[in-house]
């Protein structure tokens, strides 16, 4: 259970450090990415899992509670080398892994402290900390993020079945693809931990003009990525 809580509290901060730095880069004014675009966000997410996955290696690197649920419904005998599938060891990844998701936040708000203090609109401020729809519609929405997750938990344990020399760029390239094709209409949070993690960095933090954390929506980037995880492990049994 240590093992646990350093691998994935490690890995997801390296995450959501680096996504949530890509994000601040290209939406915070006065950065030397800004206006980089859709496509930056999408390349600096998938990097921000390859950093991330190997960083947590030795827990079979979920960073992601839909990952680890995932692999539960798939009827995995390990989540990680050695490390069995129970009850205790599940609920271990859920914490570490926002944990992790949590401090990232607080990180990559220091290495842009100066331009969140200049910056004055609260919804470019929380865009950076947490994902939000372009369309609010939270049942569409919802099922945004259960196809997008499905997408990302099903390719990830057909990739555990299919051998290959890619390793953690596999998994980074497949981001970056759910990202460009699936992450239009809500920013594609795929992860529970990445949204929530945040979210609450972003209630907690010091920020002038930061409005609120938008937890009426909070609990779609939730329920989506958790529904849409199972429901990948599930299908990943018939293959």
């Amino acid at each position: 259970m240590a093992t646990i809580f350093l691998y994935e509290i490690a890995g997801t901060a390296m995450l959501t450090l680096l996504g949530g730095g890509v994000v601040a880069n290209v939406i915070l004014g006065k950065t030397k990415g800004n206006g980089g675009g859709w496509l930056l966000i999408n390349f600096g997410w998938g990097l921000a899992v390859f950093a991330g996955v190997w960083v947590a290696y030795k827990t079979g690197a979920h960073l992601n509670p839909a990952v680890t649920l995932g692999l539960l419904a798939s009827g995995a005998e390990e989540y990680g080398p050695g490390i069995a599938v129970n009850f205790a060891n599940t609920i271990a990844y859920f914490l570490a892994e926002m944990i992790g998701a949590f401090l990232g936040a607080v990180v990559a708000w220091l290495a842009y402290k100066t331009h969140y203090d200049q910056e004055k609109d609260a919804g470019t401020i929380l865009g950076t900390f947490s994902t939000g729809p372009e369309i609010r519609s939270h049942g569409w929405n919802l099922v945004t993020e259960i196809i997008a997750t499905f997408v990302l938990v099903f390719v990830i344990v057909m990739f555990g079945n299919t051998p290959h020399g890619l390793g953690p760029l596999a998994v980074a390239l497949l981001v970056v693809s759910i990202g460009a094709s699936l992450g239009g209409p809500t920013g594609y949070a795929i992860n529970p931990a990445r949204d929530l993690g945040p979210r609450l960095a972003h209630a907690v933090l010091p920020i002038p003009h930061k409005g609120s954390s938008d937890w009426g929506y909070a609990w779609v980037p939730i329920v989506g990525p958790l529904l849409g995880g199972a429901l990948g492990g599930l299908a990943s049994i018939a293959f």
